[in-house]
């Protein structure tokens, strides 16, 4: 930062506002350096997204990848990385968006000569996005002075950044509302740093696997090994947005792609929002037991969302292949059916005990099957508003991480984290800040609580009586559980749309509902399946109405129920708010979420 604001300083730019490690909205993500001034030319407001690296030598192995020594994986190019970051701010800022030219984007090496990084240079360079090395110190002070006026003076300089800083953002792209033309037309989703870097991976892996196919079909010697792709991240880390993106990028170029998830609530909805526009488009999404009658290779790529769904076998096809599934694993088949698997998954969304979706357990399967696997993790976070933070206080809440639970405002304090955190004394409470926040800030808003209560099979009464059961019942507060498939009741949806149809807020979700899923506001209720007791965590088996996780094992049970209520805390973009049914655990979450 020295370096760079010295060359501005030598360039006359002492008057320009710098905004150091800007929080992008939305986004855990920063800007190291944005340069507010007014442009020579017109006055108008003109900004400047800075990326500092301090590298001495790096190579470019792939289109967006680079090499560097200090690192053990690819990273993404400087210039692709502040290109993201000028693309994200402009799409959810409307004011930036109206002012066209606004926005530029440099990356700057302030430690590397060309000849060391002679690759990295060959990036084609765009308005969000050039590069600056070390001796081209006079060509970047050019380059500032013709995008910001040196003798603009401090007052409209302050002026243009106050403004700046006031900007409305829009709200947080919702996945299912883009998929459609996500998938079937254009790009819509912007992938920052490690998103980028497993998209860009993913792609490189593919377009290597393909044509070494395509050579081996043609007889040309060729020596390539299989490989199963892996994601592997939190909630909230981008990977349905990722696999969503691939998706769409192989379809258009008329690759052999399906998507393929474990969730019927899922994969339904997706089928549901990508067949109203295309019908083509429903038939490349899937579910995990699809292929249990597939050959060796019928896909180019298989994206496997939700990986951690993955059962130990797939319960349903034809009688003909019956046999093959008593003799192959789900994973072997999901492996086996295409070129190149990838596959997305969370080891802490493990919630039923025959899933077999662990990094572990994927790894173990593919390299039994002679298959390499790369491994690509996600760390950002881009659900829960971009709160990072608040993550971490749902790991130490539930005893997923090391660290002892922190209440919120501690953890939160200082850092500018938006996220709303809180916690009521009541169901009706809770079922009223839902309400609350979807009446007064027009975002999607759900109550989800742990099964934790017996769910009705078919609705009660008859004609204009008739209605679903209230089997959620604290005191004398008791609302239904989302409705079952087919329960044809009007302006209810069936289970597997609830966390998408706003018909679905006059019911309580569960974990299968809500899996894979995001809404604004999250309220949870914690139920009697797991209580505190002390400084620890109980998980009660007696207590769940879950029959498949009450079959697991005295080991596995615990992380179950915990992984639970991990995945309904986090389906919030922007706040959460929680209530137990027991009252030493009411106390404990009150204290936490103050």
């Amino acid at each position: 930062m020295r370096e760079f604001l010295g060359d501005c300083e030598e360039a006359g730019l002492g008057d320009v506002e710098v905004l150091l490690e800007h929080k992008l909205p939305h986004s855990a993500k920063r800007v190291d350096a944005i340069l507010c001034g007014a442009h020579p030319d017109t006055g108008a407001p003109s900004y400047v997204l800075v990326e500092l690296k301090q590298w001495s030598t790096a190579e470019q192995i792939a289109r967006n990848l680079v090499e560097v020594p200090c690192y053990d994986h690819p990273v993404l190019h400087p210039v692709a990385q502040v290109h993201e970051y000028c693309r994200y701010l402009v799409d959810f800022t409307p004011d930036l968006e109206r002012q066209t030219g606004a926005v530029r984007g440099i990356a700057y090496l302030h430690n590397a000569v060309t000849a060391d990084v002679a690759s990295l240079t060959q990036y084609e360079p765009s308005d969000f996005g050039q590069l600056f090395l070390q001796d081209d110190r006079e060509r970047l002070q050019k380059f500032l002075g013709s995008v910001l006026n040196a003798r603009a003076g401090r007052e409209l300089v302050c002026q243009i950044t106050d403004s700046f800083l006031r900007f409305p953002h829009r709200p947080t792209k919702k996945l299912l509302d883009l998929a459609a033309e996500e998938i079937l037309s254009r790009e819509l989703f912007v992938l920052l740093d490690e998103q980028r870097v497993a998209y860009e991976i993913v792609a490189e892996t593919v377009n290597r696997a393909l044509a070494a196919s395509r050579a081996r079909r043609s007889r040309s010697r060729v020596d390539y090994e299989p490989t199963v792709v892996v994601v592997v991240g939190g909630p909230g880390s981008g990977k349905s947005v990722i696999a969503l993106s691939l998706m769409g990028h192989l379809a258009r170029k008329n690759l052999a792609v399906n998507h393929a998830t474990g969730s019927a609530a899922f994969t339904r909805t997706l089928q549901k929002v990508v067949g109203a526009e295309d019908s083509r488009g429903r038939a490349l999404l899937k579910f995990f037991n699809s292929y249990s009658g597939s050959g060796v290779g019928e896909l180019d790529v298989l994206i496997c969302d939700e990986a951690h769904r993955i059962r130990m076998s797939s319960s349903s096809g034809s009688a003909v292949s019956a046999d093959r599934r008593r003799r192959r694993s789900q994973l072997e088949e999901l492996i086996s059916v295409a070129i190149v698997p990838v596959l997305f998954l969370d080891d802490n969304q493990v919630v039923r005990p025959r899933e077999a979706g662990s990094l572990a357990a994927i790894k173990a399967g593919a390299e039994a099957a002679g298959c390499r696997v790369d491994v690509v993790h996600l760390h950002g976070q881009f659900r829960c508003g971009g709160s990072d933070l608040f993550e971490e206080w749902v790991d130490r809440l539930l005893g997923i991480s090391d660290d002892p639970p922190l209440n919120w405002s501690r953890l939160a304090a200082g850092s500018g984290d938006d996220f709303g955190v809180g916690s009521v004394a009541t169901p009706a409470a809770l079922e009223a800040w839902v309400a609350d926040r979807y009446q007064q800030t027009g975002g999607t808003a759900r109550m989800t609580a742990g099964f934790c209560w017996k769910w009705s099979e078919r609705p009660i009464g008859s004609g204009a009586e008739r209605r679903l059961v209230s089997d959620v019942r604290i005191g004398d507060w008791h609302r239904p559980w989302n409705a079952r498939p087919g329960a044809n009741l009007p302006g209810i949806p069936d289970s597997y749309f609830w966390a998408f149809d706003d018909g679905g807020m006059r019911q309580v979700g569960c974990i299968y509902t809500a899996q894979g899923f995001e809404y604004d506001w999250a309220g949870v209720i914690f139920g009697d399946d797991f209580v505190r007791r002390g400084d620890r965590w109980v998980a009660r088996r007696e207590r769940s109405e879950d029959s498949a996780v009450r079959e697991a094992d005295e080991a596995s049970f615990p992380d179950l129920i915990r992984n639970t209520y991990k995945v309904l805390l986090t389906r919030g973009m922007r706040g959460a708010c929680v209530y137990s049914t027991d009252d030493e655990t009411q106390i404990f979450l009150e204290q936490m979420a103050r």
